[in-house]
């Protein structure tokens, strides 16, 4: 889907960008310095479950394994969303719960959520 974007960056303009549109993987790599890299992913699905609390959990759960999967270690989440505005509020707050708690562990904080929803008009 970003492939058609691949043009709009040249990646020697970013020399820390490690891991960037140029290659087709789990997440982006930015070098901080000569020892510490960050490694940044997002995932956005639709739900592959009925039940809103799975869905969060496995959504966390995805891009977590995404990190660990660059070689990095999770050490912050931020959730994203977008539902439609006639959604109940209890459906986000399951959906949120659940990834919160997928991403509870000493080493990661849930510290941020983004929310999109359409608008009615």
């Amino acid at each position: 889907m970003l492939r058609p974007l691949t043009d709009a960056f040249d990646p020697a303009a970013y020399p820390d960008l490690l891991v960037g549109m140029d290659n087709a993987d789990d997440a982006a790599v930015w070098q901080i310095d000569a020892n510490r890299a960050l490694v940044v992913t997002t995932d956005f699905f639709t739900p592959v479950v009925d039940d809103p609390y799975d869905y969060g959990a496995i959504a966390a759960a995805n891009s977590i394994s995404d990190v660990y999967a660059m070689g990095g270690i999770p050490a912050l989440a931020l959730n994203i969303a977008a539902l439609p505005p006639n959604l109940p509020d209890t459906i986000l707050t399951e959906i949120f719960r659940g990834g919160a708690e997928k991403a509870r562990n000493p080493s990661t904080g849930w510290w941020s959520s983004v929310l999109l929803i359409p608008s009615t008009s």
